[in-house]
């Protein structure tokens, strides 16, 4: 798979992708991942990238040539067209199944959003897929665009040390169930004791329990969010 990252800020990236998962893949050849820097695509002497909004407003807009030229340039490096994504508070939130679906494509590039966000036409230009990480804001969208990488990255063939690891995650099953609790050495730690269950050797039972566990969470996960019944702000029930 090859990654191409577009971004004001490439410095951000140096540290987080130069260990772990990450790191690993790219030393096993399973991964290529190369930042661009949008500033050497800018406009003008002054390599220009954002500008005034139109219909006035506070902050700046990032300019759709610089995007769309560091884009282009990158596509042109790989030989199928990639899948183009954007971090923005406007896309659709991210879930494990998209990032299921996008270690699949060969060619990823994705765009880091910054300022107030990005000229419209470059989503229409690129046919982009703008992506959010969750309902807040961020400074730029470096931090979501590690997030959607790493999250890519665990899950290439070969990458993680235990063949299914991927597969038993949370969310992994498509059902929104949660991977439970884990335990490890000691046995028993300030009164506190590990399961007999997962003690006692039986993989049946085991699995079992570790599934049981999964739903609970994911249910008591449910009922914490806003809206559901029971939780802070819900709507009374007739």
């Amino acid at each position: 798979m090859q990654i191409d990252i577009v971004t004001l800020f490439p410095e951000m990236f140096q540290g987080p992708f130069a260990v772990s998962i990450v790191a690993r893949a790219e030393a096993q050849g399973r991964l290529s991942l190369n930042v661009v820097n949008l500033r050497a695509f800018g406009v003008g002497e002054h390599r220009t990238t954002d500008d005034y909004p139109y219909g006035g407003g506070p902050g700046m807009v990032m300019r759709p040539e610089p995007i769309v030229r560091a884009v282009e340039w990158a596509a042109a490096r790989v030989p199928a067209p990639p899948l183009v994504l954007v971090t923005s508070a406007q896309g659709r939130r991210l879930e494990q199944r998209d990032l299921q679906g996008w270690a699949s494509q060969p060619y990823l590039v994705i765009v880091a959003g910054h300022y107030e966000g990005i000229d419209q036409r470059v989503m229409e230009l690129l046919a982009a897929e703008e992506v959010s990480v969750g309902d807040f804001v961020l400074t730029g969208g470096e931090l979501p665009a590690m997030v959607m990488v790493d999250g890519v990255v665990r899950l290439l063939p070969g990458v993680l040390g235990a063949p299914d690891g991927a597969q038993r995650d949370s969310f992994s099953n498509g059902e929104g169930d949660l991977e439970g609790p884990q335990y490890t050495r000691p046995l028993v730690y300030r009164g506190q004791e590990v399961p007999a269950v997962l003690r006692s050797g039986h993989h049946e039972r085991i699995r079992a329990w570790r599934a049981q566990q999964g739903r609970e969470a994911a249910a008591r996960r449910a009922r914490s969010l806003p809206g559901a019944p029971g939780s802070p702000g819900a709507e009374p029930r007739d």
